[in-house]
């Protein structure tokens, strides 16, 4: 799996980005998972053509002590669809911003 691990979480900078991503973003199916929808004008081709299989999500992962940020666009409703593919440049691009936003604003030095 492509994903990028923001690791070496203190306590306090864990507690910062659970209640970052609670008020921020959709809540996954297991404690500590979070849904970050891709725009529609940054979906892929093959996902434009899948709107049954919409909306599209990159899954982020609160652990104990670090956030896994999966490279996956994944459907809301489909797990095996040509449409599941990994981020294009744009919308890496996206995710990185939301990322580096979300960062700065809960002050993660990890």
């Amino acid at each position: 799996m492509r994903q990028f691990i923001i690791d070496e979480l203190s306590n306090e900078e864990r507690a910062n980005l659970d209640t970052y991503l609670k008020k921020s973003l959709k809540p996954g199916g297991m404690e500590g998972m979070f849904w970050l929808q891709i725009p529609d004008d940054l979906l892929a081709e093959a996902q434009q053509g899948h709107e049954e299989c919409g909306p599209f999500f990159f899954a982020l992962d609160l652990a104990r002590d670090k956030l896994i940020i999966e490279l996956l666009v994944r459907s809301e409703s489909n797990l095996h669809c040509s449409c599941i593919s990994y981020a294009t440049k744009a919308q890496r691009d996206f995710l990185l911003e939301f990322t580096d936003e979300m960062l700065a604003e809960e002050h993660i030095k990890a």
